[in-house]
């Protein structure tokens, strides 16, 4: 995290840093000429990621009174890419003044070693021992002896070599006649390797061939309306950020800041949200998730044998306990929507290597569902945490007070959230799919049992006639929480909900309470807790109104599937970089004023950056099938400013194909403009 000027650190106490396997390598970074801040010009991130790039330029420095460099003398293009465990650094220079000028340059550094939950706010006692060695003429190494027996190393190299190197500053003097340009290279390595890490325009390069190979194979998006276009291509290239190459294949991080790591909700989700267009990232999610998953019961990692992991973390607190997140499983919904993601992803692309390879642990997730997922066996799937270090609430609205009655009250334990039990209906139907296709034919046909009796029971528990709607979830004494909430509406993208049902949910969530106008709130206005500067009591997060509409379409209900397209379009509108954020709150859409934004959101945030792909998959109704190569559109509809939608490269099966759909009237046209093999489109109409 850098500010606007490209330092770290010039503000004291901020959260800015060069932050490695959750822990701040880098503590300051800051640049000074003759002495004095440099002016900021502008600062930019690359349209695709790759570079950070400032703009800056000198003020005017005085000697005996007398201006010496008048301002806007020097330009400064202080330019930072990351790659590899290694932040490169370039400050470009160049004299715009008539006459030669000589400059003092100065880099002041530092190193903390701060864990992440340190930064946030944790506050500790002890730390580990730093030191500080100025190793050679151009470099200069930070160690820190941690607690948890680990040293951590931040090394950082100069190039040319400074004329002063110590222990917390390097210094040049230079000279540049006029139109002269100079550059500067600063590398700050973590952990670092035996070999010199690349040059900045190797590394840049690297970057951006990693970014193209993560592309290669994703099919391209292209519309009419061009704000659409840019928030499109900013996701794109926000993905690819996130999206790092682990053992096990392509594992989207979940978020910066703060959550840039493996979590298992947040990675299956935005795999979920990209399936249709990149397999690939779901395949690499569930081989990694899979390795991953808990063998053994332990409490203070909420681990059962069977379950899918929440997060892990590589920092000091995390080693010795001081947080349970090493590798941490408190999340009751991770697992059955691990399962989803199996059973989408094979019949998406017909991988039956993958299938046979994960289907053990598709079976101990079942288990853990059945068992310890369902402790008192009333048949819903509940929790609890072990700890009382863990997570209160697991599941995706976890903050503290997500869940509770209509008086307000909070819901004590063990929860039995109502998407949870969607999501487990889901899983086990496209489980019963899968079984029938390995050849298990009577477990097949027992998890489809389990699965129509399990949304009986679900309709005649949650169901409540007093809001319309589902309730939220089921206290330890099997009260009902009767709150609207946008929960409800991932019963509908589970496909749980009875018609009639489906119809009521869906007319809510678009009412003025529950329809901000930049999208669905998690909570209604009117409910006691509601608050729109909440985290998850009446704000708006992005991938819960993609799911939301992914349901929508699933039951028909094309107007609302457009409203939701168009509000969460408005809203990136209005966002820097046309990002949308992990959140933002859910106050009202008034005339002239954008969105408001919630101040901590993470920003890129993965599934965040998915749910422009999800939305253009649920207005179009796209289903793929590789068996026969068939491109099917279920009432595909397009969002009212939208002329026309662009396909690209889109695969299925052996079949490659290019197609339009277009405004027509009341519908759509759809036009194939090119397929290679047997690609075929279908396009069913029933509402």
């Amino acid at each position: 995290m850098l500010d606007s000027y490209g330092d770290i650190g010039a503000s004291q106490g901020g959260p800015d840093g060069l932050f490695f396997a959750d822990t701040r390598y880098l503590s300051r970074l800051e640049l000074m000429i003759n002495g004095t801040l440099p002016l900021l010009l502008g600062s930019t991130v690359r349209d695709d990621n790759l570079a950070l790039a400032a703009d800056l330029t000198n003020p005017d420095i005085y000697f005996d009174g007398r201006v010496l460099l008048p301002k806007d003398t020097i330009h400064i293009v202080r330019s930072v890419v990351l790659w590899d465990g290694v932040a490169h650094v370039r400050l470009g220079l160049r004299n715009h003044g008539e006459q030669p000028v000589r400059l003092g340059l100065a880099i002041t550094f530092a190193a903390d070693f701060a864990d992440l939950f340190e930064v946030r706010g944790a506050r500790r006692e002890r730390h580990g021992q730093i030191r500080t060695e100025v190793v050679s003429a151009t470099e200069v190494r930070i160690a820190c002896a941690g607690l948890d027996g680990r040293t951590r190393t931040t090394a950082i190299r100069f190039d040319p070599a400074p004329e002063t190197l110590a222990a917390s500053a390097a210094t040049w003097r230079v000279t540049l006649a006029a139109d002269q340009p100079c550059s500067v290279f600063i590398s700050i390595a973590c952990d670092p390797p035996d070999r010199p890490p690349l040059g900045f325009g190797a590394a840049l390069l690297a970057v951006d061939r990693a970014r193209r190979a993560l592309a290669h194979d994703i099919a391209s998006i292209e519309t009419s309306h061009q704000v659409l276009n840019e928030v499109l291509r900013r996701s794109m290239a926000d993905l690819a950020m996130l999206t790092t190459t682990t053992p096990q294949g392509p594992f989207p991080y979940a978020g910066i800041p703060w959550y840039s790591t493996t979590f298992g909700r947040d990675g299956i989700i935005t795999a979920i949200e990209m399936l249709w267009l990149a397999p690939a990232i779901a395949r690499g999610v569930l081989f990694r998730l899979a390795t991953l998953q808990a063998g053994v019961t332990d409490a203070a990692a909420d681990a059962q044998p069977g379950k899918i992991l929440h997060e892990m973390r590589g920092g000091e607190m995390a080693a010795l306990g001081e947080v349970p997140f090493a590798r941490y499983y408190g999340s009751v919904d991770s697992t059955p929507l691990f399962l989803i993601l199996l059973g989408l992803y094979v019949e998406r692309t017909n991988d039956t290597e993958a299938l046979t390879a994960l289907w053990p642990a598709a079976t101990a997730a079942l288990g853990w569902i059945d068992r310890c997922g369902d402790a008192d066996g009333d048949g819903f799937v509940e929790y609890s945490r072990a700890s009382a270090n863990g997570l209160a609430n697991q599941g995706w609205k976890d903050s503290h007070d997500a869940v509770f009655h209509a008086d307000g009250r909070l819901a004590e334990g063990p929860i039995a959230l109502v998407e949870v039990q969607a999501y487990v209906y889901l899983a086990k139907t496209l489980m019963a799919r899968l079984a029938r296709r390995l050849g298990h034919l009577a477990a097949g046909a027992r998890l489809e049992e389990e699965a129509i009796q399990l949304a009986d029971r679900v309709e005649q528990t949650f169901w409540s006639e007093a809001i319309g709607s589902y309730a939220l979830a089921l206290d330890g004494d099997k009260r009902r929480c009767e709150v609207r909430t946008s929960n409800a509406g991932h019963v509908l993208w589970a496909g749980l909900a009875t018609p009639d049902r489906a119809a009521r949910v869906a007319g809510g969530l678009m009412e003025r309470d529950f329809f901000s106008g930049w999208g669905i709130r998690t909570v209604a206005e009117g409910e006691v807790r509601y608050n729109p500067m909440s985290y998850h009591n009446g704000s708006v997060w992005p991938h819960d109104n993609a799911l939301i509409a992914s349901g929508l379409a699933r039951y028909g209900a094309c107007e609302a599937v457009q409203r939701v397209f168009a509000a969460i379009l408005d809203a990136a509108a209005y966002m820097d970089f046309r990002r949308l954020p992990e959140l933002y709150c859910g106050f009202r859409r008034r005339t002239g004023r954008g969105p408001t934004l919630y101040p901590v959101a993470c920003s890129p945030q993965a599934w965040a950056s998915a749910t422009p792909f999800s939305l253009v998959q649920s207005c179009l109704g796209l289903e793929l099938k590789p068996e026969t190569g068939e491109i099917r559109l279920n009432n595909p509809v397009l969002p009212l400013r939208l002329d026309w939608v662009r396909l690209r490269g889109l695969k299925v099966g052996s079949a490659c194909a290019d197609l339009l759909v277009r405004q027509l009237g009341g519908g759509v046209s759809v036009d194939l403009e090119h397929a290679t093999g047997d690609a075929r489109i279908t396009v069913q109409v029933t509402r």
